[in-house]
């Protein structure tokens, strides 16, 4: 069995120390993963306000997000401009590329896209996506070779936006299998690998799940004869739960579980990759709507 890994980088605290401390431990365990860069201005505080919405405060309650992402992550953007994360962490992005992984496009803004992406214009989408797309190139010397939306939130018009920059892939959805989205009846070129594993903050507390059964139980929800993808998160993985992420590396070795990058899980010839849909739906454990793979 094989398990592709995703790194979402979604903050400047995530970039400068979460990112260094998953490459540590992605050598010595001899994995490769993708890693999806916000590179925009860090304003996360800005997501306080959904604190009011019942289903937010409980996650947040239930993952300890205080001491999980740190008051510096949670109050990013609010009281002062919130910085610029690639230009001010470029050795960062350049040392993940030096170490083999793939680069891929998250965000320009990560607050602005997950709480307002299905308000943008077609013309607002494409400006977000060049800017993070032309930083990251400008940083590590090469544009990013896939990308992936914020929480999983993204729409027609994202979807048809992303094919102008020629990704080999894009992971922007949840479902089981790579198919290629058709929209407005027009197949795109571009395949889709959606997300089947649940994220940490999405299992943990919930069924009886906690830190000292989260390992096991996270693995229970691989597919043994289908794709595999696991999205970790470089403020989580890579901080307070970079312990946990290290025993799950080697629990899964010692069963003889595989990892790779997600672009290793395409065919030789993704002609051959199916079609399918994206609709709008939720998730148990994740606040809001999220796009799915429609079945």
């Amino acid at each position: 069995m094989k398990i592709a890994i995703r790194v979402d980088v979604d903050t400047f605290r995530g970039t400068r120390r979460g990112v260094p401390s998953l490459l540590r431990a992605m050598d010595r365990h001899g994995v490769r993963a993708a890693y999806f860069f916000s590179v925009g201005p860090d304003n996360m505080g800005r997501n306080l306000w959904r604190l009011l919405k019942p289903t937010f405060l409980f996650k947040m309650l239930r993952t300890n997000a205080p001491g999980l992402y740190g008051m510096d992550i949670l109050l990013m953007g609010t009281a002062w401009p919130g910085p610029a994360i690639g230009r001010r962490n470029e050795q960062v992005l350049r040392d993940c590329a030096a170490a083999g992984h793939e680069i891929g496009l998250h965000a320009w803004d990560h607050c602005k896209w997950q709480n307002r992406i299905a308000s943008f214009s077609p013309e607002l989408i494409l400006k977000h996506l060049r800017l993070a797309n032309d930083e990251i190139e400008r940083i590590t010397g090469r544009p990013p070779v896939c990308s992936a939306s914020p929480g999983w939130k993204t729409t027609d018009a994202v979807l048809a936006a992303k094919e102008t920059f020629r990704f080999r892939y894009n992971s922007d959805c949840r479902g089981c299998s790579i198919f290629r989205p058709v929209v407005d009846g027009r197949q795109l070129e571009t395949p889709q690998i959606p997300l089947n594993m649940p994220t940490y903050d999405e299992l943990l507390g919930r069924d009886g799940v906690t830190r000292e059964n989260y390992n096991e139980r996270l693995l229970a929800t691989a597919s043994p004869d289908g794709m595999n993808l696991l999205t970790i998160h470089a403020e989580a993985e890579g901080g307070i739960c970079a312990d946990l992420f290290d025993g799950f590396l080697s629990m899964a070795k010692a069963r003889g579980i595989e990892f790779c990058a997600p672009g290793d899980l395409l065919p030789s010839d993704t002609s051959a990759i199916p079609s399918g849909s994206i609709r709008s739906g939720a998730l148990p454990g994740r606040e809001g709507w999220m796009a799915l793979q429609a079945t």
